[in-house]
């Protein structure tokens, strides 16, 4: 301690003391890089976001000794004498020295705050327990909001729900998230490998057709096939024993022909142990020298965990697929163009409202309309059921019992949902013509959208105009200075006024120094939306939309995301 406080009079180390528990809100001897950051924050310093993450990540560069990712005492004097004289030590003592005091933000649960009566910077602990519920509040309907759009089913799971930690909300949700993870690469149009996964005769269209779940089964069985083993059927009852493990990890493993990688050899003696739970264990060993020995136990092996074991699969498959693609110039490539921006904002909204079966693959997972009744439904379009073909479908005859629904589909949209589909036939659905289909989405999209103004609206009608009017007229009520004309406005491309409007909506909720104003570069339009979208996420505006829609001034999307921001305005009100 002595050599960190030999230039630092007593009266300066008081000083530091005081300072270092205003952070150390929690009492707990050290302070964490949120604490510093939430101070940074707190003290609404006129710097950009980039520049208090530089600061911060410099201060634990070099107070941070032991690299633990905390502070203690002795570490953050040694920091102040060895900034002493730098910009970033200026800055610090002007924050930790500002006389309104320092407002914690950082989490804690129900049960560690309740009761608490310690005071800190001259205010009572309770006004920032009444902050920090708030900000969890804002971080849970961040995470549901973004799970949802990423495709996560989010149907009657609320913030309070996951506050609550209801075991099957939480644990379903956090599943779903795994999932997406685990499955984005797992896809024909993302890993050309994966034609190698063709059957003799089978067209690459069926192929593609495949979920990731199906994927994973027939590579599993590809590189058993390779071993002389029998293929599996599942991930639960037929990897019980291990052995089709110990198969696959033996056939992945890498086998040191590439310049840069070094063999891995798969001992297999632990395939004739006789007990089932400590062949998993010597088998979970060998996966372990791949790196993937994540999600499953020996015990969940046994048990033949279907989940766990789908995502230990997942795991292996992302590390080591270890296919190649065949040299076929019969397949045309062509098919593998992948999903466009737009399709997938439509088919993670799908999924995101619970419909069955879960889409994959947008247009062949559409070709029988189920979906499309589903959300017709959804929007309050009655459907008879009864004029529904629903699977099995018949070996032959089948395809004509989906196209009748797909015709059905079609006239519900005409005659009952008074859609525009000039042009629209049920074919078109059927055999997943991209222009057609996502025309209809659209509209569904649209009228589920605009249901839920109606509703907080009192059933008011809504459309486009009434949408802009009430954004100018909140900007205007706000005394923003920024206005839209059309969804085409293209002071749209800013963000600007979508940031204008969430600040409007919810005071505080933007902080100003994350935001650019003037001489935008393109880079500087990306950040912002990306940022006006995290925290519309945030206030709890369940937003499909993506940056660059905003960026690009894509109609559509930029109508969701204004209605979107409409119905958060209307329901505080409510």
């Amino acid at each position: 301690m002595e050599n960190n406080t030999t230039t630092i009079s007593r009266e300066e180390l008081e000083e530091l003391q005081e300072a270092f528990n205003k952070i150390d809100i929690d009492n707990s001897g050290y302070v964490s890089d949120y604490e510093l950051q939430d101070l940074f924050k707190e003290a609404r310093l006129p710097l950009p976001g980039y520049k208090v993450r530089e600061i911060v990540e410099k201060i634990l560069a070099v107070a941070d000794h032991n690299k633990d990712g905390k502070i203690n005492f002795e570490e953050f004097v040694s920091l102040m004498q060895e900034l002493k004289s730098k910009d970033i030590s200026k800055t610090f003592r002007k924050i930790i020295n500002k006389k309104e005091g320092i407002t914690a933000i950082g989490g804690t649960s129900a049960i560690s705050s309740e009761g608490t009566q310690h005071s800190y910077a001259g205010k009572n602990v309770r006004v920032a327990n009444v902050v920090i519920q708030e900000v969890e509040a804002e971080n849970l309907n961040l995470a549901l909001n973004s799970a949802s759009a990423i495709g996560c089913t989010v149907v009657n799971i609320g913030a309070q729900d996951l506050k609550e930690g209801k075991p099957h909300l939480v644990m379903g949700l956090l599943w779903q998230i795994i999932k997406v993870g685990l499955f984005a690469d797992i896809e024909i149009s993302r890993n050309e490998a994966l034609i190698a996964l063709l059957n003799e005769g089978e067209e690459l269209e069926q192929l593609m057709k495949l979920s990731p779940e199906d994927l994973l089964l027939r590579w599993v069985n590809f590189h058993l096939t390779n071993a002389g083993w029998q293929k599996i059927s599942n991930f639960s009852q037929d990897i019980k024993d291990s052995r089709a493990y110990f198969h696959l990890l033996n056939q992945i493993a890498p086998k040191g022909d590439k310049d840069d990688q070094l063999p891995i050899t798969i001992d297999l003696s632990g395939f004739n142990e006789k007990n089932d739970l400590k062949r998993a264990g010597l088998m979970l060993q060998e996966a372990d020298k791949l790196g993937c020995r994540q999600f499953v136990s020996p015990a969940d092996v046994v048990s033949g965990n279907p989940k766990l074991n789908l995502a230990f699969v997942a795991n292996l498959f992302n590390t080591y697929p270890c296919l190649h693609k065949p040299e076929n110039n019969d397949i045309d490539l062509n098919l593998l163009e992948g999903e466009s921006k737009e399709e997938r904002t439509f088919r993670n909204w799908m999924n995101s409202l619970g419909v069955n079966p879960y889409i994959n693959h947008l247009y062949s997972d559409l070709a029988d309309a189920l979906v499309i009744f589903q959300l017709y439904e959804m929007t309050r379009v009655p459907v008879e059921w009864s004029h529904v073909n629903k699977p099995p479908y018949p070996a032959l005859g089948g395809n004509m019992k989906k196209l009748e629904n797909c015709n059905y589909a079609v006239e519900l949209g005409k005659n009952k949902a008074k859609f525009s589909l000039v042009g629209i036939a049920g074919q078109d659905l059927h055999e997943g013509n991209s222009t057609l289909t996502l025309a209809l989405l659209w509209q569904l999209m649209r009228r589920y959208t605009v249901n839920v103004l109606s509703d907080l609206g009192e059933g008011e009608k809504v459309n486009d105009e009434i949408i802009i009017k009430w954004v100018n007229q909140t900007l205007a009520d706000a005394n923003k200075k920024t206005s839209i004309s059309s969804f085409k406005d293209k002071s749209i491309s800013t963000s600007l006024p979508v940031l204008d409007l969430i600040d409007a909506i919810a005071p505080n909720a933007i902080r100003k120094e994350m935001v650019r104003r003037e001489d935008l570069s393109h880079e500087d339009k990306l950040n912002n939306a990306k940022y006006a979208i995290s925290v519309a996420r945030k206030i709890g505006a369940r937003i499909y939309a993506l940056p660059d829609d905003l960026v690009e001034v894509k109609p559509k999307m930029v109508m969701t995301v204004f209605a979107c921001l409409m119905g958060k305005g209307l329901n505080k009100i409510k």
